[in-house]
Protein backbone atom coordinates (compact mmCIF):
# COMPACT_ATOMS: atom_id res chain seq x y z
CA UNK A 1 0.00 0.00 0.00
CA UNK A 2 1.32 3.19 -0.95
CA UNK A 3 2.32 5.87 1.86
CA UNK A 4 0.89 9.29 2.89
CA UNK A 5 4.43 10.86 1.56
CA UNK A 6 4.16 8.67 -1.48
CA UNK A 7 1.28 9.84 -2.42
CA UNK A 8 1.89 13.40 -1.74
CA UNK A 9 4.80 13.18 -4.07
CA UNK A 10 3.21 11.70 -6.33
CA UNK A 11 0.64 14.05 -7.20
CA UNK A 12 3.31 17.23 -6.88
CA UNK A 13 5.39 15.42 -9.15
CA UNK A 14 3.63 14.85 -12.84
CA UNK A 15 6.59 16.21 -15.02
CA UNK A 16 9.94 15.14 -14.34
CA UNK A 17 12.30 12.24 -13.86
CA UNK A 18 12.15 10.81 -10.01
CA UNK A 19 13.51 7.74 -8.49
CA UNK A 20 12.38 7.66 -4.94
CA UNK A 21 13.80 4.84 -2.00
CA UNK A 22 11.10 4.77 0.78
CA UNK A 23 12.52 4.32 4.45
CA UNK A 24 10.79 0.55 3.69
CA UNK A 25 13.28 -0.13 1.15
CA UNK A 26 10.16 0.45 -1.76
CA UNK A 27 11.50 2.26 -5.05
CA UNK A 28 9.39 3.89 -7.16
CA UNK A 29 9.84 5.91 -10.33
CA UNK A 30 7.73 9.44 -9.87
CA UNK A 31 7.02 11.58 -12.82
CA UNK A 32 6.78 11.54 -17.00
CA UNK A 33 10.40 10.35 -17.32
CA UNK A 34 11.58 13.72 -19.05
CA UNK A 35 14.80 14.98 -18.13
CA UNK A 36 17.96 14.20 -16.20
CA UNK A 37 17.00 11.24 -13.58
CA UNK A 38 17.27 12.94 -9.69
CA UNK A 39 17.49 9.84 -7.35
CA UNK A 40 16.41 10.49 -3.98
CA UNK A 41 16.52 8.42 -0.79
CA UNK A 42 14.43 8.59 2.45
CA UNK A 43 16.31 8.00 5.70
CA UNK A 44 13.03 6.94 8.09
CA UNK A 45 10.12 7.24 8.13
CA UNK A 46 9.59 9.85 10.79
CA UNK A 47 11.59 12.01 7.54
CA UNK A 48 8.91 11.26 5.91
CA UNK A 49 5.87 12.69 7.88
CA UNK A 50 7.86 15.58 9.03
CA UNK A 51 8.21 16.46 5.31
CA UNK A 52 4.49 15.70 4.42
CA UNK A 53 3.14 17.58 6.98
CA UNK A 54 5.71 20.85 6.53
CA UNK A 55 7.56 20.82 3.08
CA UNK A 56 8.17 24.52 3.40
CA UNK A 57 10.70 23.84 6.93
CA UNK A 58 11.10 20.14 7.00
CA UNK A 59 12.39 19.47 3.41
CA UNK A 60 15.17 22.33 3.91
CA UNK A 61 15.52 20.45 7.41
CA UNK A 62 15.36 16.72 6.47
CA UNK A 63 18.31 17.71 3.72
CA UNK A 64 20.63 19.25 6.60
CA UNK A 65 19.98 16.48 9.18
CA UNK A 66 20.86 14.17 6.13
CA UNK A 67 17.59 12.06 6.03
CA UNK A 68 16.55 13.53 2.56
CA UNK A 69 19.45 12.10 0.61
CA UNK A 70 20.11 13.13 -2.88
CA UNK A 71 22.17 9.89 -4.34
CA UNK A 72 21.92 11.11 -7.88
CA UNK A 73 21.68 14.75 -8.82
CA UNK A 74 21.78 17.84 -6.45
CA UNK A 75 19.51 19.87 -4.14
CA UNK A 76 19.02 22.15 -6.88
CA UNK A 77 17.96 19.73 -9.36
CA UNK A 78 15.24 18.38 -7.10
CA UNK A 79 13.50 21.46 -6.85
CA UNK A 80 13.58 22.57 -9.68
CA UNK A 81 11.84 19.60 -10.90
CA UNK A 82 9.40 20.06 -8.18
CA UNK A 83 8.85 24.44 -8.98
CA UNK A 84 8.19 22.62 -13.18
CA UNK A 85 5.35 21.27 -11.36
CA UNK A 86 4.13 24.25 -9.22
CA UNK A 87 0.36 23.97 -10.46
CA UNK A 88 -0.06 20.74 -9.21
CA UNK A 89 1.04 21.50 -5.37
CA UNK A 90 -0.92 20.28 -2.50
CA UNK A 91 -2.39 21.89 0.15
CA UNK A 92 -4.49 20.31 2.86
CA UNK A 93 -6.79 22.14 5.46
CA UNK A 94 -3.56 21.28 8.27
CA UNK A 95 -0.80 22.47 5.57
CA UNK A 96 -2.79 25.73 5.22
CA UNK A 97 -3.48 26.46 8.76
CA UNK A 98 0.18 26.30 9.31
CA UNK A 99 0.83 28.44 6.47
CA UNK A 100 -1.93 31.05 7.59
CA UNK A 101 -0.04 30.64 11.18
CA UNK A 102 3.10 31.37 10.10
CA UNK A 103 2.24 34.57 8.35
CA UNK A 104 0.23 35.68 11.18
CA UNK A 105 3.39 35.19 13.77
CA UNK A 106 5.59 36.90 11.45
CA UNK A 107 3.82 39.66 10.14
CA UNK A 108 3.08 40.58 14.67
CA UNK A 109 6.90 39.94 14.96
CA UNK A 110 7.78 42.72 12.74
CA UNK A 111 5.71 44.65 14.16
CA UNK A 112 6.88 44.08 17.62
CA UNK A 113 8.62 47.37 19.23
CA UNK A 114 11.28 45.72 20.20
CA UNK A 115 15.15 46.03 18.11
CA UNK A 116 16.25 43.24 17.61
CA UNK A 117 18.16 43.81 14.16
CA UNK A 118 21.39 43.37 15.82
CA UNK A 119 20.57 40.26 17.25
CA UNK A 120 19.03 39.66 13.72
CA UNK A 121 22.25 40.74 12.30
CA UNK A 122 24.55 38.74 14.13
CA UNK A 123 23.00 35.75 13.38
CA UNK A 124 24.39 35.72 9.53
CA UNK A 125 26.53 38.56 9.10
CA UNK A 126 28.94 37.41 12.09
CA UNK A 127 29.21 34.01 11.27
CA UNK A 128 33.30 33.49 10.13
CA UNK A 129 35.19 35.92 8.20
CA UNK A 130 36.74 32.52 5.98
CA UNK A 131 33.14 31.38 5.20
CA UNK A 132 32.02 34.43 3.08
CA UNK A 133 36.09 33.86 1.56
CA UNK A 134 34.92 30.12 0.32
CA UNK A 135 32.12 31.72 -2.41
CA UNK A 136 32.45 35.35 -2.70
CA UNK A 137 34.35 37.67 -5.53
CA UNK A 138 37.71 39.56 -3.88
CA UNK A 139 35.67 42.58 -2.80
CA UNK A 140 33.35 40.28 -0.88
CA UNK A 141 30.33 41.60 -2.50
CA UNK A 142 27.61 39.93 -1.16
CA UNK A 143 24.63 41.29 -3.16
CA UNK A 144 23.19 40.50 -6.76
CA UNK A 145 26.14 41.15 -9.38
CA UNK A 146 25.43 43.12 -12.31
CA UNK A 147 25.84 40.95 -15.42
CA UNK A 148 26.26 43.53 -18.10
CA UNK A 149 27.59 42.48 -20.74
CA UNK A 150 26.15 39.23 -20.41
CA UNK A 151 28.35 36.11 -19.58
CA UNK A 152 31.08 37.86 -17.36
CA UNK A 153 32.83 36.59 -14.60
CA UNK A 154 31.84 36.99 -11.01
CA UNK A 155 34.14 39.43 -10.29
CA UNK A 156 33.56 41.73 -13.27
CA UNK A 157 29.79 41.64 -12.85
CA UNK A 158 30.23 42.74 -9.06
CA UNK A 159 32.21 45.35 -10.51
CA UNK A 160 29.61 46.41 -12.88
CA UNK A 161 26.66 46.56 -10.25
CA UNK A 162 29.39 49.27 -8.43
CA UNK A 163 29.57 50.85 -11.34
CA UNK A 164 26.05 51.22 -12.11
CA UNK A 165 24.94 52.20 -8.29
CA UNK A 166 27.68 55.10 -8.69
CA UNK A 167 26.00 55.90 -12.29
CA UNK A 168 23.19 56.59 -10.85
CA UNK A 169 24.04 58.93 -7.31
CA UNK A 170 25.50 61.22 -9.59
CA UNK A 171 28.31 61.91 -7.21
CA UNK A 172 30.18 64.95 -7.51
CA UNK A 173 33.70 66.12 -5.56
CA UNK A 174 33.22 66.89 -2.08
CA UNK A 175 30.14 65.16 -1.12
CA UNK A 176 28.99 63.80 1.94
CA UNK A 177 27.46 60.18 1.38
CA UNK A 178 25.61 57.75 3.49
CA UNK A 179 26.04 53.91 3.33
CA UNK A 180 23.06 52.20 5.25
CA UNK A 181 23.97 48.45 5.59
CA UNK A 182 27.80 48.60 5.02
CA UNK A 183 28.95 45.63 4.08
CA UNK A 184 32.53 44.24 4.58
CA UNK A 185 33.31 48.09 2.76
CA UNK A 186 34.14 47.26 -0.73
CA UNK A 187 31.19 49.77 -1.72
CA UNK A 188 31.72 52.66 -0.23
CA UNK A 189 35.53 52.25 -0.95
CA UNK A 190 34.51 52.48 -4.64
CA UNK A 191 32.75 55.52 -3.96
CA UNK A 192 35.58 57.04 -2.19
CA UNK A 193 37.89 56.52 -4.47
CA UNK A 194 36.05 57.32 -7.57
CA UNK A 195 35.01 60.54 -6.46
CA UNK A 196 37.70 63.42 -5.20
CA UNK A 197 37.20 64.85 -1.77
CA UNK A 198 33.86 62.50 -1.51
CA UNK A 199 33.26 61.30 2.42
CA UNK A 200 31.69 58.50 3.18
CA UNK A 201 29.95 57.06 6.38
CA UNK A 202 29.17 53.41 6.20
CA UNK A 203 26.53 52.28 8.93
CA UNK A 204 26.33 48.70 10.04
CA UNK A 205 25.49 46.13 12.68
CA UNK A 206 27.62 43.66 11.92
CA UNK A 207 30.98 43.56 14.70
CA UNK A 208 32.86 41.58 11.92
CA UNK A 209 31.91 43.80 9.08
CA UNK A 210 32.77 46.69 11.11
CA UNK A 211 35.98 45.56 11.61
CA UNK A 212 37.23 44.49 8.12
CA UNK A 213 35.64 47.48 6.68
CA UNK A 214 37.66 49.41 8.82
CA UNK A 215 40.68 47.20 8.26
CA UNK A 216 40.43 47.31 4.77
CA UNK A 217 39.80 51.03 4.83
CA UNK A 218 43.33 51.27 6.46
CA UNK A 219 45.18 49.44 4.00
CA UNK A 220 43.90 51.26 1.19
CA UNK A 221 44.73 54.61 2.66
CA UNK A 222 40.98 55.91 3.22
CA UNK A 223 40.44 55.45 6.74
CA UNK A 224 39.94 59.70 7.22
CA UNK A 225 37.25 59.38 3.91
CA UNK A 226 35.61 56.12 4.29
CA UNK A 227 34.51 55.80 8.03
CA UNK A 228 32.40 53.07 9.64
CA UNK A 229 30.15 53.15 12.37
CA UNK A 230 28.04 50.36 14.43
CA UNK A 231 25.03 51.85 14.38
CA UNK A 232 21.22 51.63 13.90
CA UNK A 233 19.90 53.45 10.94
CA UNK A 234 16.68 54.07 13.41
CA UNK A 235 18.80 55.63 16.36
CA UNK A 236 20.92 57.75 14.28
CA UNK A 237 20.41 61.48 14.07
CA UNK A 238 21.54 65.23 13.46
CA UNK A 239 22.92 64.18 9.99
CA UNK A 240 22.42 65.40 6.36
CA UNK A 241 24.08 63.71 3.78
CA UNK A 242 24.35 64.76 -0.52
CA UNK A 243 23.79 61.02 -1.53
CA UNK A 244 22.54 57.93 0.51
CA UNK A 245 23.29 54.50 -0.86
CA UNK A 246 21.67 51.08 0.74
CA UNK A 247 22.66 47.58 -0.89
CA UNK A 248 21.30 44.53 0.02
CA UNK A 249 19.98 45.69 3.85
CA UNK A 250 16.57 46.58 2.85
CA UNK A 251 14.94 42.93 2.27
CA UNK A 252 16.15 43.02 6.54
CA UNK A 253 14.24 45.97 7.76
CA UNK A 254 11.20 44.40 7.98
CA UNK A 255 7.88 45.19 6.86
CA UNK A 256 6.41 46.61 9.75
CA UNK A 257 9.68 48.99 9.73
CA UNK A 258 9.12 50.27 6.15
CA UNK A 259 8.08 53.51 7.02
CA UNK A 260 10.27 54.39 9.81
CA UNK A 261 12.77 53.63 7.47
CA UNK A 262 12.03 55.96 4.76
CA UNK A 263 11.23 58.66 7.37
CA UNK A 264 14.40 58.34 8.44
CA UNK A 265 16.09 58.70 4.88
CA UNK A 266 13.51 61.60 4.79
CA UNK A 267 15.40 62.73 7.70
CA UNK A 268 19.30 62.51 6.35
CA UNK A 269 19.34 63.28 2.89
CA UNK A 270 19.52 66.59 2.11
CA UNK A 271 16.97 69.21 -0.23
CA UNK A 272 18.87 68.27 -3.37
CA UNK A 273 19.91 65.25 -2.41
CA UNK A 274 19.49 61.46 -4.72
CA UNK A 275 19.37 58.43 -2.48
CA UNK A 276 19.90 54.55 -4.28
CA UNK A 277 17.98 51.84 -3.09
CA UNK A 278 19.40 48.20 -4.23
CA UNK A 279 16.90 45.32 -2.87
CA UNK A 280 15.51 41.78 -3.64
CA UNK A 281 11.83 42.22 -4.63
CA UNK A 282 8.88 40.16 -5.49
CA UNK A 283 6.45 40.23 -8.27
CA UNK A 284 3.57 40.43 -5.38
CA UNK A 285 3.10 40.46 -1.65
CA UNK A 286 3.41 37.48 0.06
CA UNK A 287 3.25 38.85 3.81
CA UNK A 288 6.02 35.97 4.95
CA UNK A 289 9.39 34.91 4.58
CA UNK A 290 10.39 30.90 3.77
CA UNK A 291 10.14 29.43 6.58
CA UNK A 292 13.45 27.70 6.18
CA UNK A 293 15.19 31.18 5.28
CA UNK A 294 13.52 32.56 7.83
CA UNK A 295 14.31 30.25 10.93
CA UNK A 296 17.99 29.34 9.38
CA UNK A 297 19.07 32.45 7.50
CA UNK A 298 17.84 35.82 8.67
CA UNK A 299 15.50 35.95 11.10
CA UNK A 300 12.85 38.70 10.52
CA UNK A 301 13.66 39.39 6.85
CA UNK A 302 10.77 40.35 4.56
CA UNK A 303 11.39 40.25 0.62
CA UNK A 304 8.80 43.38 -0.32
CA UNK A 305 6.93 43.96 -4.20
CA UNK A 306 7.69 47.03 -5.37
CA UNK A 307 4.02 48.11 -5.19
CA UNK A 308 4.53 47.15 -1.27
CA UNK A 309 7.58 49.46 -1.46
CA UNK A 310 6.71 52.56 -2.97
CA UNK A 311 3.86 53.92 -0.82
CA UNK A 312 6.24 54.04 1.89
CA UNK A 313 8.56 56.57 -0.18
CA UNK A 314 5.54 58.47 -1.02
CA UNK A 315 4.33 58.95 2.80
CA UNK A 316 7.59 60.06 3.59
CA UNK A 317 7.71 62.95 1.63
CA UNK A 318 10.30 61.84 -0.94
CA UNK A 319 10.00 61.47 -5.13
CA UNK A 320 10.73 58.25 -7.04
CA UNK A 321 13.50 59.25 -9.45
CA UNK A 322 13.64 56.02 -11.59
CA UNK A 323 12.86 52.02 -10.82
CA UNK A 324 15.05 49.58 -12.73
CA UNK A 325 14.44 45.70 -12.85
CA UNK A 326 17.15 43.40 -12.98
CA UNK A 327 15.23 40.30 -13.03
CA UNK A 328 18.22 37.35 -13.57
CA UNK A 329 21.13 38.66 -12.69
CA UNK A 330 20.89 37.31 -8.88
CA UNK A 331 20.12 34.07 -9.76
CA UNK A 332 23.61 33.94 -12.28
CA UNK A 333 24.94 35.40 -8.79
CA UNK A 334 23.91 32.38 -6.55
CA UNK A 335 24.91 30.35 -9.28
CA UNK A 336 28.03 31.27 -9.32
CA UNK A 337 28.51 31.44 -5.58
CA UNK A 338 26.93 27.83 -5.01
CA UNK A 339 29.63 26.24 -7.56
CA UNK A 340 32.44 27.62 -5.42
CA UNK A 341 30.70 26.89 -2.13
CA UNK A 342 30.43 23.41 -3.45
CA UNK A 343 33.65 23.20 -5.01
CA UNK A 344 35.48 24.22 -1.18
CA UNK A 345 32.79 21.66 0.61
CA UNK A 346 36.18 20.20 2.71
CA UNK A 347 36.92 23.80 4.01
CA UNK A 348 33.50 24.94 4.74
CA UNK A 349 33.49 21.48 6.94
CA UNK A 350 36.38 22.13 8.43
CA UNK A 351 34.94 25.61 9.42
CA UNK A 352 31.70 24.38 10.68
CA UNK A 353 30.79 20.54 10.47
CA UNK A 354 28.60 18.47 7.48
CA UNK A 355 25.30 19.45 8.85
CA UNK A 356 25.94 23.51 8.47
CA UNK A 357 26.94 22.78 4.81
CA UNK A 358 24.17 20.98 3.64
CA UNK A 359 22.53 23.96 5.32
CA UNK A 360 24.16 26.22 3.40
CA UNK A 361 24.00 24.87 -0.08
CA UNK A 362 20.15 24.40 0.72
CA UNK A 363 19.85 28.23 0.98
CA UNK A 364 21.95 29.11 -1.75
CA UNK A 365 19.86 25.96 -4.17
CA UNK A 366 16.70 27.45 -3.08
CA UNK A 367 17.45 31.41 -3.58
CA UNK A 368 18.30 30.73 -6.92
CA UNK A 369 15.18 29.01 -7.34
CA UNK A 370 13.08 31.82 -6.41
CA UNK A 371 14.63 34.41 -8.94
CA UNK A 372 14.35 31.40 -11.65
CA UNK A 373 11.09 29.81 -10.87
CA UNK A 374 9.44 32.62 -8.12
CA UNK A 375 10.11 35.26 -10.34
CA UNK A 376 12.02 37.16 -7.32
CA UNK A 377 14.27 39.96 -9.19
CA UNK A 378 16.36 43.00 -8.05
CA UNK A 379 15.03 46.60 -8.21
CA UNK A 380 16.99 49.49 -7.88
CA UNK A 381 15.11 52.65 -7.01
CA UNK A 382 16.11 56.21 -7.39
CA UNK A 383 14.76 58.88 -4.82
CA UNK A 384 15.26 62.33 -4.05
CA UNK A 385 13.39 65.41 -2.22
CA UNK A 386 13.18 67.46 -5.37
CA UNK A 387 12.43 66.75 -9.18
CA UNK A 388 15.45 68.69 -10.46
CA UNK A 389 18.36 66.92 -8.36
CA UNK A 390 18.05 64.31 -11.27
CA UNK A 391 18.62 64.46 -14.88
CA UNK A 392 15.55 64.48 -17.12
CA UNK A 393 16.74 61.49 -19.01
CA UNK A 394 18.74 58.03 -18.09
CA UNK A 395 21.15 58.96 -20.90
CA UNK A 396 23.94 60.05 -17.77
CA UNK A 397 23.83 56.61 -16.52
CA UNK A 398 26.01 55.27 -19.50
CA UNK A 399 27.94 58.56 -19.65
CA UNK A 400 28.78 58.14 -16.13
CA UNK A 401 29.24 54.56 -16.41
CA UNK A 402 32.07 55.54 -18.62
CA UNK A 403 33.46 57.61 -16.77
CA UNK A 404 33.71 54.89 -13.69
CA UNK A 405 35.52 52.79 -16.54
CA UNK A 406 38.38 54.71 -16.66
CA UNK A 407 38.68 55.44 -13.12
CA UNK A 408 38.49 51.74 -12.45
CA UNK A 409 41.06 51.60 -15.29
CA UNK A 410 43.51 53.07 -12.86
CA UNK A 411 42.29 51.80 -9.94
CA UNK A 412 44.85 49.79 -7.56
CA UNK A 413 44.22 46.34 -7.54
CA UNK A 414 41.86 45.13 -4.21
CA UNK A 415 44.00 43.42 -1.82
CA UNK A 416 43.36 40.03 -0.88
CA UNK A 417 41.54 39.65 2.70
CA UNK A 418 44.00 38.16 5.59
CA UNK A 419 42.17 35.99 7.79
Amino acid sequence: MASAFLSIVQKLIRKGNLRLTLASGETHMVGDGTGELVVVRMADEEAEQLIRRDPTLKLGEMFMEGRFILEQGNIYDFLAMVKQNTTNEIFDIPMAALLIGRIALQQLKSRIPINRNRRNVAHHYDLSEKLFELFLDEDWQYSCAYYNPPGISLEEAQVAKKRHIAAKLLLEPNQRVLEIGSGWGGMGMYLVESTPGLELTGITLSKEQLKISRERAQKRGLADRARFELQDYRTMTGRKFDRIVSVGMFEHVGIGNFGKFFKKVHEFLADDGVMVLHSIARPKPSFATNAFIEKYIFPQGYIPSIGETLPFIESAGLLVRDVEVLPLHYAYTLRHWRDRFVARKADAVALYDEQFFRMWEFYLAGSEIGFRWDELFVMQIQISKNQYSTPDNRDYIAANEAKLKEFEATRPPLEKVIL
